[in-house]
């Protein structure tokens, strides 16, 4: 049992969102690493930032991300910084996997200023910038199919990445 496909991709890509619309149109389950994390912990991802560290989070994220891929035949997202660990991305390779980029402009407007996401206190602009800058090269290093979301509706997104891997639009 694999993924059929796997979103990657920094916060305000769309992952979750498409993720649940290729999954609908392809009659399978969408799954999300991140909300994986929360039901095993059972608070959110900002409270296991604040209370228990961001060393804490990444030792779960890892361990979720492990058990999708080797359970979930559906559509699967990855949380943005999922791929910064090495063994992750160890383990996505043989798996199609669809990085939706996005630039700053439209991942700020997607996130909100008034971000309550743990990585993003601050400068939200700046730090998402920080981030795009720094994981950009890794998300490309584990894709087989890179896809642009900026100015576009999530519809577009899935139908681009369902045409790419052999899949007619709805």
């Amino acid at each position: 049992m694999r993924p059929r496909l796997v979103l990657v991709g920094p916060m305000g890509a769309g992952k979750t969102t498409v993720g649940a619309l290729l999954a609908e149109r392809w009659a399978v389950t969408a799954r999300d690493t991140d909300a994986d994390v929360e039901a095993l912990e059972g608070r959110s991802i900002s409270d296991i930032f604040v209370d228990s560290g961001e060393g804490h989070f990444r030792a779960l994220e890892r361990r979720a991300v492990a058990d999708a891929l080797a359970s979930h035949d559906g559509v699967l997202a990855l949380g943005g910084g999922a791929v910064l660990d090495p063994s992750t991305r160890d383990l996505l390779a043989g798996h199609t996997v669809v990085f939706l980029r996005v630039g700053l402009s439209d991942a700020v407007k997607r996130v909100g200023l008034g971000s309550t996401r743990p990585l993003l206190l601050g400068n939200v602009r700046g730090q998402v910038k920080a981030l795009l800058d720094e994981r950009a090269p890794v998300y490309e290093s584990v894709a087989t199919l890179v896809v642009d979301t900026d100015g576009r509706t999530p519809d577009e997104v899935a139908d681009e990445i369902a045409a790419a891997i052999g899949e007619a639009p709805a």
